[in-house]
């Protein structure tokens, strides 16, 4: 069996769906008893989690917050063998405001404490965070951001998933960690032409408080703007990674394709 934490998350679902269609026997860990999930896969909440048939689990941080320690310790007890973290490139290249960083190398930290085999995901920028901008979009077919010219790699969530998928079922060599980027650098003005709207420039206070109106956390927009900001100065990294492990790397404009409702009139 294998368990996904944060499985209601862009990434984690997408880890659920394609354990389904491999007929693994899979636990998808949520907050909400509720959530849908493909036939057959099990639903469990943080605070009731079987860990004692698990062959492995693959932790996000978001979702486990600071019950990382405890759940490492229960999955030891518990005769799991491995993990799969998704940690964040800026373990491996800096950017961004220090603390974010210092957040997955204390997470990488505890993994490795732990006694498990594990498999670090450093993921860079998700392409998914160009949702933040669909509400506005779709009120005035335009984007209000800050940083235009600052680049990254964005990833497919679809190829973070993948990855993480062969961590599990046909895992690498023990104890490794892999940058996983997009496959080409672009600054915020080329992902908001490959959308098919204008940028427009505004203060980073601006998009801030636009950010938090929707009712996004208050750490997403400092993690996002900080990040930014370091990438205005020198662009994120690119690495071949996905590519190397899957054979091919999804790029921003499959992205686009793949949620092109999201940001169409009235989809917010």
């Amino acid at each position: 069996m294998y368990v996904v934490t944060g499985a209601t998350g862009n990434v984690g679902r997408e880890i659920v769906n394609l354990l389904a269609e491999a007929c693994e026997k899979t636990t998808a860990v949520s907050r909400d008893p509720e959530a849908s999930f493909p036939p057959g896969v099990d639903v469990a909440t943080p605070a009731d989690l079987p860990l004692g048939d698990a062959e492995a689990i693959v932790i996000s941080l978001r979702a486990v917050g600071g019950s990382l320690e405890a759940l490492l310790s229960q999955a030891a007890g518990e005769g799991v063998r491995r993990a799969v973290l998704l940690s964040a490139i800026t373990v491996e290249y800096g950017g961004g405001y220090a603390r974010f960083a210092e957040e997955f190398k204390a997470a990488e930290s505890a993994v490795r404490a732990s006694g498990l085999d594990w498999t670090f995901l450093r993921c860079s920028d998700f392409a998914a965070n160009s949702l933040a901008w669909a509400p506005q979009i779709s009120a005035m077919g335009a984007v209000r951001g800050a940083y235009g010219e600052a680049a990254t790699s964005p990833i497919h969530e679809k190829d973070i998933a993948e990855v993480a998928v062969h961590a599990l079922l046909d895992p690498p060599p023990s104890n490794r960690a892999f940058a996983l980027t997009g496959p080409e650098s672009l600054s915020q003005l080329d992902r908001a032409r490959i959308l098919g709207v204008p940028f427009i420039e505004v203060s980073p206070n601006q998009v801030r408080d636009a950010m938090l109106a929707q009712g996004l956390p208050e750490d997403v927009p400092d993690r996002m703007l900080g990040y930014l900001a370091a990438c205005l100065k020198e662009p994120g990294p690119s690495t071949t990674t996905v590519q190397e492990l899957l054979g091919r790397s999804r790029t921003f404009a499959e992205w686009a394709e793949d949620h092109a409702g999201s940001f169409t009139p009235n989809a917010a």
